[in-house]
């Protein structure tokens, strides 16, 4: 591999590693017009795997849109990022897969509505999350003009705390 090569693998690799950071960062802010617009036309997302629903991504942010309103204060963490680019004889092609595991806490919007000062659970430290999941993400995406785009994520879930007895 090439110096010129080894710095694109490596500028690859950070572009891709920030199209990560943006997905959990739009769904944590709900912004559902970043997340459909980091996936490719073509772009579907599959939460069966956590209770979920599969589709085209515009749909499952319509969905998550709704799912997440249960959820005010969501925060998902994605780490232990494993991205896997394309080979061509020692040239990164347009195509990588990234392996992530993630935690992802949340609180209910009941705990919102129940502070006498109407502040969002956790600004005082008196809420904690009584939703707790974690698992894993694929993704698969692909370069494309604009730059890496996603093609598909899956959560595998392997994990999780609800409320309850």
């Amino acid at each position: 591999m090439t110096q010129r090569a080894a710095l694109a693998t490596v500028m690859d690799r950070l572009a891709i590693d920030a199209v990560i950071t943006g997905y959990a960062v739009a769904v944590d802010d709900g912004a559902w017009s970043d997340y459909d617009a980091l996936f490719t036309p073509d772009g579907r997302a599959d939460y069966r795997g956590a209770g979920g629903v599969e589709g085209p991504a515009g749909e499952v942010a319509r969905w998550l849109e709704e799912t997440m309103r249960n959820f005010p204060v969501r925060q998902h963490l994605i780490v232990n990022r494993r991205i896997d680019l394309e080979d061509l004889g020692g040239y990164a092609g347009d195509r990588a897969e990234v392996r992530a595991d993630y935690l992802n806490p949340m609180c209910l919007a009941r705990q919102a509505a129940d502070r006498p000062d109407g502040a969002p659970p956790g600004r005082s430290g008196t809420a904690t999350p009584d939703f707790v999941t974690g698992g894993r993400y694929t993704f698969t995406l692909h370069r494309a003009e604009a730059g890496w785009l996603i093609r598909t994520v899956t959560v595998h879930e392997k994990w999780r705390r609800a409320p309850g007895p």
